[in-house]
């Protein structure tokens, strides 16, 4: 859990900064959706990779290689000197990193019992909430200083948790479990196509839904509020701070107690309705405490989608957990390609309705 806040606090600082980075490039909305697009282009194909290779040689190693690439690729964007290094550094970033989630989700499967996993991705998730509480309200007087001081901290916070995850964390996969469930090592693309006509198709698709909604929202977000209402980088890390708190709260104090009494299929169809309604009222806000409110409301009824269906589909996995967390990761990742590019390009034809 802690090795996951210091991870996410990292990410929480680059995010809010990220428009404004990209602007002092002369890039457009179209470039800040590439920006985001080509991270989880590279998840999309390695986060797999790295989930096998979790089931066969432990979580261990796995997480600290995503911390070590973390860390790297953030020192090279903040270095970099034009747009095209920048999408480099960004690039080896989803291929090193992308191997952090998959492994936690598939450290907490080894750790919890089927009645108390959507508890533990709450806990993940709670984790991921506090790292973007902390993380915004970092980077907001650090973008003030340079733009590129929060990439420098953020990574030196990943070097951080690549030192927890070496001395504290302890193994959650022994030897005698590891490579016991094989499967073929496919082209992603045909495993994907092959998991949407199996029994988990539903809950994977879910995941790309998910993610292309809430990417569209989130790369795109803080180079709207810059356009439409004129907000800083500092405003927008303080709306992502407190999107972060009630990701954390609801994550941290609900999942659990909701997914033991109404079960992840019920969490998963009350969030996606709620999630339908906060949308649209994200529009109607004009000033800062209408923004924070709506933004609030559509976060609340967000929040435990992702941690439902990471639960329901541990619990239905026919292989390996690193593997079936992988997969998912991947189209989750699919969702994040998708989401910036087509948010990024209406950005630049409109940016309101």
């Amino acid at each position: 859990f802690f090795t996951m806040i210091v991870v996410m606090i990292g990410f929480g600082i680059v995010i809010p900064i990220m428009p404004f980075y990209v602007e002092h490039f002369g890039a457009s909305g179209a470039a800040l959706g590439g920006l985001m697009a080509v991270f989880s282009v590279m998840q999309f194909i390695f986060s797999p990779v790295w989930g096998n290779l979790s089931d066969r040689l432990g979580r261990k190693p796995i997480l600290m290689l995503g911390a070590f690439g973390n860390a790297l690729s953030l020192v090279l964007m903040g270095l970099a000197p034009n747009l095209t290094l920048l999408f480099v550094a960004r690039a080896l970033g989803g291929i090193l990193s992308s191997a952090t989630l998959p492994t936690a989700m598939a450290y907490v499967a080894d750790s919890t019992s089927n009645e108390q996993r959507g508890g533990g991705m709450g806990v993940v998730g709670a984790a991921m909430g506090i790292g973007m509480v902390l993380g915004p309200a970092i980077s907001g007087p650090l973008a003030d200083r340079s733009l590129s001081l929060p990439f420098f901290v953020a990574s030196g916070l990943s070097a951080l948790a690549l030192v927890l995850i070496l001395i504290v964390l302890p193994e959650s996969l022994p030897p005698e479990r590891r490579g016991v469930q094989q499967h073929a090592q496919g082209r992603q693309l045909a495993r994907m196509r092959e998991a949407l006509g199996g029994p988990m198709g539903l809950l994977f698709f879910l995941s790309f839904l998910v993610n292309f909604a809430l990417t569209s929202f989130e790369g795109i977000f803080g180079l709207f509020a810059a356009h439409r209402f004129n907000y800083s980088a500092t405003q927008v890390s303080l709306i992502f701070a407190v999107i972060g708190i009630l990701s954390a709260l609801a994550q941290g104090f609900a999942t659990g107690p909701a997914t033991q009494r109404w079960g992840e299929s019920a969490i998963i169809k009350a969030s996606l309705l709620g999630s339908a309604v906060g949308f649209p009222l994200m529009l109607l806000a004009t000033t800062f405490p209408t923004v924070l409110l709506t933004v609030g409301l559509f976060v609340l009824s967000n929040t435990m989608l992702r941690p439902a269906l990471s639960s329901l589909i541990s619990k239905k996995a026919q292989t390996g957990q690193g593997a079936a967390m992988g997969l998912n990761n991947a189209f989750m990742s699919l969702g994040r390609i998708v989401g910036p590019l087509w948010a990024g390009g209406l950005f630049d034809v409109r940016i309101t309705y």
